[in-house]
């Protein structure tokens, strides 16, 4: 299990776990990181401080204290 936040691009992923909770852990749920959701890193912006992530076919951007907070699993 890794942090989406360390991820590769190109690589795709599935959501384990939020170790989050109350409004960011709202806001996730609601961007679609739920348990099993597929989720594909498209690109990584300066200094890596902030991910474009495919997640249900919405393109979505992560800062990496966000990312740092979603378990996940590789394929």
């Amino acid at each position: 299990m890794s942090k989406l936040s360390d991820i590769d691009i190109n690589s795709t992923v599935i959501v384990k776990q939020l170790l989050t909770d109350g409004y960011i852990r709202e806001r996730m749920l609601a961007l679609g990181l739920t348990d099993g959701a597929l989720v594909h890193v498209i690109r990584k912006g300066p200094k890596n401080n902030l991910t474009v992530y495919d997640i249900r076919g919405a393109k979505i951007a992560l800062r990496k204290e966000e990312g740092d907070n979603i378990i996940v699993s590789r394929i």
